[in-house]
C-alpha cells in the first residue's frame, strides 16, 4: 500500500483522535472525516495489513510505530503550514483549510525552506499575529 494523500489523511487523524480520547474507533473516524463506515472499514483492513495501525480485540484502533512516524510527519507540516498563514494574515480558518490541501504535497526541500522561515518569523515577531 503506497502512502496516499487518502492514507496520510487517515493516519493524522487517528493521531489526533488519539490525543483527545481515550480510544480510537472506526466510527470515531468516520464522524471525524466525514466518510461511511464502509469506507472507512476497508481502508483500515488495508493500513492494518501493511503495518500502519492496529486493532485489538475491542476495535480500538492504534498507530504502529510506522503508522505514527508517517502521521507525526504530516500533522507537523498542517500545524507549522498553518501557523506561517497565520502569521503571514491568513484567517485560520482559511491557513487550516489551505494547510490541508498542501501539506501532502509540498517536497521535503520545500518544506523545510517554509518551517525555517516561520521560525524566524515567529520569534522575530515575537509569537504574536498582530
Amino acid at each position: 500500500m503506497a502512502i496516499t494523500e487518502a492514507v496520510e489523511n487517515y493516519l493524522e487523524t487517528i493521531l489526533i483522535l488519539s490525543k483527545e480520547q481515550p480510544d480510537v474507533h472506526a466510527i470515531d473516524i468516520c464522524s471525524y472525516l466525514g466518510y461511511s463506515r464502509p469506507t472507512v472499514s476497508i481502508v483500515l483492513k488495508k493500513m492494518k495489513e501493511n503495518g500502519l495501525v492496529l486493532v485489538d480485540g475491542d476495535n480500538h484502533i492504534t498507530l504502529t510505530e510506522k503508522g505514527r512516524d508517517v502521521a507525526e510527519h504530516i500533522y507537523d507540516r498542517h500545524n507549522v503550514l498553518s501557523e506561517l498563514f497565520m502569521l503571514l494574515g491568513v484567517s485560520r480558518d482559511n491557513a487550516v483549510e489551505d494547510a490541508c490541501k498542501i501539506e501532502h504535497d509540498l517536497s521535503d526541500e520545500t518544506y523545510s525552506v517554509l518551517k525555517s522561515y516561520y521560525f524566524r518569523l515567529r520569534n522575530n515577531n515575537g509569537g504574536k499575529n498582530d
